[in-house]
């Protein structure tokens, strides 16, 4: 739900979603709807109407990070005579009906589903909306707020109506993200009372790194009942987990399809050092491959790149030379992306391979063998997580209160379960600590459908950092004919983007414009 779908037009499904949660809303204690007779009725009653009226917030919202102001269309159901053409809403109307909607929502729903039996925790209920996941889902608008794409931006200053009314914060209010600190605070504060907590594996390895490693991966096992907040039961974790596949995997079900750029590779630090690999004194070494194995990592001859970079590269890339992830192959021991390996693109008439050299490893199960579906962890899916709200909370509060010792406490506690030292107190500067936070968001929180919106909400989408245009590359994966030949790792093109400012925002379906002439699109389409 936090990710963008391709061929899917979004606007048109959640504003079906929105009339649809508005037509239950009405009809709810319909006599005819038979629910008032049941048991509690009254009480579900209220319950359906707090979920729907969330659910209808948390529609605009989605359709307001990828378009903008949104049309708000309030409680009424449209009829065939009404007039449709209705004109945007400004952002700061969006974002406080959006805030004060979910606010009421939070009054309808339970506190958490128990089983009155036993008053625990009723599981069948896992992902149904309670107020824990409404405020934490308010700890992200309001981070959002805050951010420079929407909050005072002067490049939105032509963002306007066809009246001529403005539709964009051109002026800075420093003030939101005193409020998106408090609001990630308060979330945070409620999952502690639910006993959630930053997933750690136990009993702990004694090597630090090993710890780090397994906390990071069993995160996305089993990891999510101490930290998901927002869970889902059922999920494509099967076909994300073809697709992460390479062909030295066990099973003829293997796509390699999910291919990250080297210009993500890179994101990942060292371990020794904690340092960005374009660091001075980062012990990064681009050349020259290593002797010695990493049991459970990578073989020897593998590239000194990938070695020595902090636990969670190694769980969320698989790179040449590293253990295939999953069950493999009878005699295989190890991804081979050079045209000849087991995994390249000179196998017989597969074409089944990684154009950059590079699959996603994060959210794979090791245990899986993908011949049989033995192995398998049926596990759900976390929409928002605890980590998430440390990061919102660190990065507000930086904004907001820059020197606060919160900043470090939250901020470091990622850190370490990653493996990397934490941050002494004073140490770095507020420009500083918000370059750390800006990466560390990236690499925590990798292919959980952050990265697109962060880029764009603080406005890097043309810095080196989140760079969103140009060249983007891999290793040279069609050359190359062992572990161990240089020619595979020439830095080569794997695809070039194009990038404009108005891409900052999605341009509105022509339907739409055709049918609401009052509709604008964002500058620049």
């Amino acid at each position: 739900m936090s990710g963008v779908t391709a061929g899917v037009n979004i606007w048109t499904a959640n504003y079906q979603g929105i009339r649809l949660a508005n037509i239950f809303m009405a009809n709810v204690e319909n006599p005819e709807s038979n629910i008032l007779d049941e048991p509690n009725g009254a009480a579900l009653v209220q319950q359906y109407k707090g979920e729907a009226r969330f659910l209808r917030a948390y529609f605009y919202w989605t359709l307001m990070k990828l378009y903008g102001p949104v049309v708000l269309v309030g409680d009424k159901i449209g009829e065939v005579d009404d007039n449709y053409l209705q004109p945007r809403n400004t952002w700061t109307e969006c974002i406080d009906y959006v805030l004060s909607e979910m606010d009421a929502a939070r009054e309808m729903v339970p506190e958490r589903h128990i089983v009155a039996a036993t008053g625990a925790d009723d599981l069948t209920q896992t992902g149904r909306i309670n107020k824990l996941i409404i405020d934490a889902v308010k700890s992200q608008v309001t981070l959002y707020d805050a951010s420079p794409l929407f909050n005072g931006n002067t490049a939105m200053a032509s963002f306007q109506n066809k009246d001529g009314k403005a539709l964009m914060n051109t002026s800075y209010d420093a003030a939101k993200w005193a409020r998106a600190a408090a609001t990630a605070k308060e979330a945070i504060e409620h999952a502690a009372s639910y006993g959630k907590k930053i997933f750690k594996t136990t009993p702990v390895n004694a090597d630090p790194f090993i710890a780090a490693f397994n906390s990071h991966r069993d995160l996305f096992l089993t990891g999510w009942a101490d930290e998901g907040i927002w869970i889902r039961t059922v999920t494509g974790y099967q076909a994300w987990e073809v697709d992460a596949a390479p062909r030295a995997a066990n099973g003829t079900t293997t796509n390699s399809n999910l291919t990250p750029p080297q210009e993500m590779v890179d994101h990942y630090r060292m371990y020794n050092t904690g340092k960005r690999i374009d660091e001075a004194g980062s012990g990064y070494n681009p050349t020259g491959f290593t002797a010695t194995a990493k049991a459970g990592f990578y073989v020897a001859n593998t590239s000194n790149m990938y070695v020595g970079r902090e636990p969670r590269f190694y769980n969320a890339i698989t790179f040449n030379g590293a253990t295939v992830p999953f069950v493999a192959r009878s005699g295989q021991t190890h991804v081979q992306f050079w045209p000849t390996g087991n995994s390249g693109n000179g196998e017989g008439s597969e074409i089944r391979y990684p154009r950059t050299g590079y699959l996603v490893r994060k959210n794979t199960n090791p245990a899986r063998n993908l011949s049989n579906n033995s192995g398998n962890v049926v596990r759900p899916a976390m929409y928002i997580r605890l980590g998430e709200l440390y990061l919102n909370y660190a990065e507000a509060l930086n904004e907001s209160s820059p020197g606060h010792e919160d900043v470090l406490t939250y901020l470091n506690a990622i850190r370490t379960r990653g493996g990397l030292r934490a941050f002494p107190a004073d140490s770095l500067s507020q420009d500083q600590l918000r370059e750390h936070i800006h990466q560390e968001r990236c690499i925590e929180l990798a292919y959980e459908g952050h990265r697109f919106y962060d880029v764009r909400r603080w406005k890097i989408a043309n810095d080196p950092e989140g760079r969103q245009g140009g060249e983007f590359t891999g290793m040279n994966v069609l050359v190359g004919t062992s572990l161990n030949d240089p020619a595979y790792y020439e830095r080569v093109r794997s695809s070039t983007r194009a990038w404009d400012d108005r891409f900052y925002f999605f341009p509105l379906p022509q339907s739409e414009l055709n049918r609401n002439t009052k509709m604008v699109q964002p500058p620049g389409y």
